[in-house]
């Protein structure tokens, strides 16, 4: 059983009656069981004694405009005084806390110390984030702090080209304040990902970035990164010739490729015997059929899981140099992968779904209808359903927005990337992004 005060910050309703009722009901720092704190490769046990060396613990970041980033933290034992130096536990850099604040509603007011089981915040630490853990032992680690992983990413950019630079400024400040938002740049797809606990999250997020950085952003769907593979064996000859006055260019390579199992990678091996291609240019080879998998083959999407073996070819005394064979190695590539049967793989991830018994038959269907293997469901502790699931990543880019439609808010997942699988026949596939 949870207790619940309804009320309003905004308007405001009931803020008195939830402050007295925390001073009521909730615990004294004395009734907190001890932390444990690894002090120098040991365990040690805490409690809060205003009395023993000082450690405190930053829960939280934020940025003022005219004070900059202000650190918020919990005293889990001994007293913050003014101009106490700390060491950071993650970095070990040293951080001077001159202005020790207490919180007191909407206000910070300066004092002079703070005992242990108090909140206060500081402002311009150099090095600490959100999490780290400052002592006066040396380098100390408290038990980390818990955040939810993102559930929902969106593509961000500028809607003015001139504000890429304030706009990745502002992010990574963003983040510092608030853990649970994620941002990502993925050179693949060439999109920049904000991620973060749903819409609603990420709606505001983008409200602030207007409001206190003066940056408007666009949004868009998140791309997924698509695969190619092959299933079938195949040889061709990549032939590269050019004569345009004095030293031309000239180089011939001969490969045979074979699909590898998932995962595998990229493997090249060199079967040339009696100097077909000189030692020297068997490197440019590689990288020739490297770049080729790069760009990708009939989708456009990058080619995985292949092992090349170049096995003859031609050279010239004069006109062979690096470029060439490594644009026959790159033709050579390319022509062998349309006799190699080539398929597009796409990311699935592992996705666990919690949810009230009574939601159990609509989230399954939907589920399937996101073409998903269901691995197996049971109940926890709390009576909820947990089911278990890979699911095609194309099927989960909104999935948190229709899973709270579904269940009235009472749902929640996780998933990470498991592995790549082939794309069953009558799915579409977009085409990769330009330029």
């Amino acid at each position: 059983v949870f207790p619940v005060v309804c009320g309003s910050a905004t308007i405001p309703i009931a803020v008195d009656r939830l402050c007295n009722f925390i001073v009521e009901v909730g615990p004294s720092p004395l009734d907190r069981p001890p932390v444990t704190v690894v002090v120098g490769g040991r365990e040690v046990e805490v409690v809060p004694d205003p009395t023993a060396d000082t450690l405190v613990q930053v829960f939280k970041t934020a940025v003022d405009p005219y004070l900059g980033h202000i650190s918020y933290f919990r005293v889990l034992t001994g007293t913050v005084k003014r101009d106490i130096h700390l060491t950071n536990g993650r970095t070990g850099d040293d951080e001077r806390l001159r202005n020790v604040m207490s919180l007191q509603g909407g206000e910070s007011v300066n004092v002079d110390r703070l005992p242990a089981g108090d909140i206060g915040a500081v402002a311009k630490l150099q090095a600490t984030l959100t999490g780290d853990t400052l002592s006066a032992v040396g380098r100390a680690t408290a038990p980390a702090i818990g955040f939810p992983s993102p559930v929902l990413e969106m593509a961000v950019t500028a809607r003015v080209r001139n504000d890429e630079d304030k706009l990745a400024n502002a992010l990574h400040r963003l983040v510092d304040e608030d853990p649970v938002l994620t941002v990502t740049r993925n050179s693949e797809t060439r999109q920049t990902l904000l991620g973060g606990l749903g819409e609603t999250h990420l709606r505001n997020v983008m409200a602030r970035l207007e409001r206190k950085f003066g940056v408007k952003v666009d949004t868009d769907d998140v791309r997924v990164a698509y695969r190619e593979t092959i299933t079938a064996k195949s040889s061709a000859e990549g032939k590269y010739k050019k004569q345009s006055g004095g030293h031309g260019q000239f180089g011939v390579a001969s490969i045979r490729i074979e699909p590898l199992p998932s995962g595998s990678g990229f493997e090249f091996a060199d079967e040339v015997t009696g100097g077909a291609i000189p030692r020297q240019f068997i490197t440019a080879v590689e990288a020739g059929v490297a770049e080729a998998m790069s760009h990708g083959g009939s989708s456009g999407y990058p080619v995985v899981d292949v092992k090349v073996a170049v096995f003859d070819g031609r050279h010239h005394s004069v006109d062979s140099s690096e470029m060439s064979f490594k644009m026959a190695g790159r033709l050579a590539f390319q022509e062998a992968l349309g006799g190699a049967r080539p398929v597009v793989l796409e990311p699935v991830v592992a996705v666990e779904v919690t949810i009230p018994s009574d939601c159990l038959g609509d989230v399954m269907g939907d589920l399937s209808s996101r073409r998903a293997t269901v691995q197996g469901s049971e109940v926890d502790r709390w009576g909820d359903q947990v089911i278990s699931a890979m699911v095609p990543e194309a099927e989960m880019l909104r999935y948190s927005i229709d899973l709270r439609s579904i269940t009235g808010g009472r749902g929640r997942f996780t998933a990470h990337h498991d592995h790549y699988s082939r794309v069953p026949h009558g799915v579409d596939v977009p085409a990769p992004p330009e330029g």
